[in-house]
């Protein structure tokens, strides 16, 4: 092959640069990993609100990096062309749980790694991956962060509001005080000894509390 010869382009002979068997085998292959990659993220989900689409971007976002792949591997000049194109885009949506990026990232690895014919690292790391998701995300901890908000009437009642508290959690921090006339409102961030969480009952029994609180935490607090 020639220097000429790497940058000669001709439509008709890119249409059997990848065979036929080649793109049908890779992107059924894809679709059945990123269908694989989506029930992991659906199983090992944890945040508030549950987004379909996303799943089913990870299986589209699978696919895409297949295709786009098997077309880079066929001609020089299309990889080219393929990086400049690709430099110019921009994703401008916000990712909400920190786990999302592991999971695109994963897509997209796996399309690359098909895509390059590497089938028993895309098919076993697939897997691999896929278990310790499962077993490390879905691994339940009583070490959660919670907020505890205490509203009492006085400094006598937050001093036994405290102590109380003190008797049913592993460990508090108070996050932030705010006192009014005839009021004191107590933000607390707590770690439980279970998940038992009837000692919000005993607070709000003590006299002089109105009101307790229990939120969970995560660690975006604004005081």
């Amino acid at each position: 092959m020639t220097f000429k010869d790497i940058f000669k382009s001709n439509f008709l002979e890119n249409v059997t640069s990848v065979s036929m068997l080649d793109m049908v085998i890779a992107l059924i292959l894809a679709f059945g990993l990123g269908v694989f990659i989506f029930l992991v993220y659906k199983k090992t989900f944890k945040g508030v609100m549950y987004s379909s689409s996303f799943g089913v971007t990870l299986i589209a976002l699978t696919m895409i990096s297949t295709l786009v792949i098997l077309a880079v591997t066929s001609n020089v000049v299309l990889s080219l062309g393929m990086v400049g194109a690709l430099s110019i885009v921009r994703f401008r949506t916000a990712i909400k749980e920190p786990l999302d990026i592991a999971f695109l990232f994963w897509s997209i690895a796996v399309g690359i790694v098909l895509a390059a014919g590497m089938i028993p690292l895309a098919v076993f790391g697939s897997v691999v991956i896929g278990v310790v998701l499962v077993v490390f995300v879905n691994k339940k901890s009583y070490d959660n962060p919670y907020i505890v908000v205490v509203h009492c009437e006085d400094e006598k009642t937050e001093k036994k509001a405290v102590a109380s508290l003190a008797e049913f959690v592993e460990k508090s921090v108070v996050k932030s005080k705010t006192v009014t006339k005839g009021s004191i409102e107590l933000h607390y961030e707590v770690r439980l000894k279970s998940e038992d969480t009837s000692f919000v009952n005993n607070l709000s029994v003590i006299d002089g509390v109105s009101d307790v609180v229990l939120v969970s935490y995560n660690g975006d607090y604004m005081g």
